[in-house]
């Protein structure tokens, strides 16, 4: 059996051309369009009525672990840096309030068949915290056998017994940051971190129970050239991972302070970057790497690729996922989840939240409550990222409309995209063609009715 997508296509002028800043849809309106009158009232009425109708969705699971050793320059999340175990202990705490505050409101099944912990760094945490925040997990909900439970590992970190431990406590999936093993450009982004030190962890998980190891590269980074990345992308793939994601640094200095120390002058150019992306995409796709989207590649036979060919594949904020269906309950500060036809998100500072969860009150901030033309533009949006394709004729049935009168203005928009051979349009099927795949960002985009009315841009990274 063929498991091969279709090749990329890459030409450089065609994505020069569309590469415009814009949202990566982990959510549909972006969180940049929450409002602060969603606030933990609303969220605690939507976690009470999951069970309306007797349906009740599984659970996913998402933990923010904000504590990181050391700062990584290019990083753009939120985090605090510290080597006081004392945070994490007081944090763990906090976190187990929110559990059993979240779980006391939360009406259906607990069953989890989801759950990650991002960061920060997760690995931060010292064993007995690790076992400390699984145990209230635990506590408040069911976790399936089968599910899919993930944590993002800082090699540097993490030795075999910590690995083996994470395997005893359930995780089945790991993903490694590697960004480039280039020295000169780790120097620059202040993450020293040898070859040995991934491939020991990689062993481990191997050795103990993880169904996939993925590897996160990132390409944009200072002092990086083509060669260089070439020998990172040999070396990574000397050690088969099962996924890998590509991602463009985002050189976003008034907006993440800690970017303030890479030089403008120290960046690659635009060209290089184009060509150190074509280069990567090469490399991944000869070496049997299924594109899934965006900046995701995967074996064939992994559980992301499987998901995409039977059409089930789903984003959230997780990135690309294998379960479409799921409520995603959040933890942490800066957390953000979906309940029904909600998203919301937690405060961003640890003193807002432990006040928060003091008074007895759950830490959300801000969220929105879906219209029905956001839930229809979000499926369209689904469809298009995961798929690169979409049904005209289910988007009516599912959502009583006339496509053609409802996006005539979308349609027209998308005739210059066509023009340029990046998606064909018939009376059935809108589809995304290998020279569109990566720019699906920017197709997307076309159906995002608060882009449409405010083109200000500048607080996105650019598509490529």
């Amino acid at each position: 059996m063929n498991f091969a997508a279709p090749n990329l296509v890459f030409d450089p002028q065609i994505l020069r051309r569309f590469d415009i800043n814009g949202p990566r849809y982990t959510s549909y309106p972006t969180a940049d369009r929450f409002v602060e009158a969603f606030d933990a009232e609303a969220y605690k009425l939507w976690l009470g009525k999951r069970n309306i109708g007797g349906i009740s969705r599984p659970l996913s699971l998402y933990f923010h672990i904000p504590f990181c050793n050391t700062i990584c320059y290019y990083c753009a999340c939120n985090k605090i840096i510290t080597k006081d175990h004392g945070r994490s202990a007081k944090y763990l705490k906090y976190l187990a309030k929110e559990l059993d505050l979240q779980s006391q409101y939360l009406d259906g099944t607990h069953d989890v068949i989801q759950l990650h912990w991002g960061g920060g760094t997760p690995t931060f945490l010292s064993h007995d915290e690790m076992r400390q925040l699984m145990a209230s997990t635990r506590k408040h909900f069911n976790l399936l056998d089968g599910g899919e439970y993930s944590i993002e590992v800082d090699p540097r970190k993490v030795d075999v017994a910590t690995v083996q431990l994470l395997g005893e406590l359930g995780f089945n999936r790991m993903s490694l940051g590697v960004q480039d093993f280039d020295e000169r450009v780790q120097q620059a982004v202040n993450r020293i971190q040898t070859e040995e030190e991934t491939e020991t962890v990689i062993r481990a998980a191997r050795g103990n129970g993880f169904k996939s190891v993925s590897i996160d590269l990132i390409y944009g980074l200072p002092f990086q050239t083509v060669m260089g990345f070439n020998r990172t992308l040999e070396r990574v793939l000397a050690m088969d991972p099962d996924r890998l994601s590509i991602y463009n640094y985002a050189h976003l200095p008034s907006l993440f302070k800690p970017q303030r120390r890479i030089a403008d002058a120290d960046l690659p150019s635009p060209d290089t970057k184009m060509q150190i992306l074509s280069l990567a995409i090469r490399k991944l796709t000869e070496a049997g790497y299924v594109y899934i989207g965006m900046d995701h590649f995967a074996k064939p036979e992994d559980e992301l690729a499987v998901a995409q060919r039977q059409g089930r594949l789903h984003r959230n904020f997780q990135g690309y996922s294998t379960y479409a269906d799921c409520d995603l309950l959040a933890f942490g500060i800066s957390a953000i989840g979906k309940v029904g036809p909600t998203y919301e998100q937690n405060v961003k500072t640890l003193d807002e939240y432990y006040d928060r969860l003091d008074a007895g009150i759950l830490p959300v901030y801000r969220g929105i409550e879906l219209s029905a033309d956001d839930i229809l533009r979000r499926a369209i949006i689904q469809a298009l990222m995961c798929h690169f394709e979409l049904s005209l004729e289910s988007i009516e049935i599912a959502h009583l409309i006339d496509f053609r009168k409802y996006f005539a203005a979308e349609l027209e928009d998308l005739k210059e995209m066509q023009a340029a051979g990046l998606v064909n349009i018939d009376d059935k099927w809108i589809t995304v063609l290998p020279p569109g795949r990566m720019l699906v960002r920017a197709i997307s985009m076309v159906f995002d009715r608060y882009l449409r009315a405010d083109r200000q841009r500048t607080r996105y990274s650019k598509v490529i």
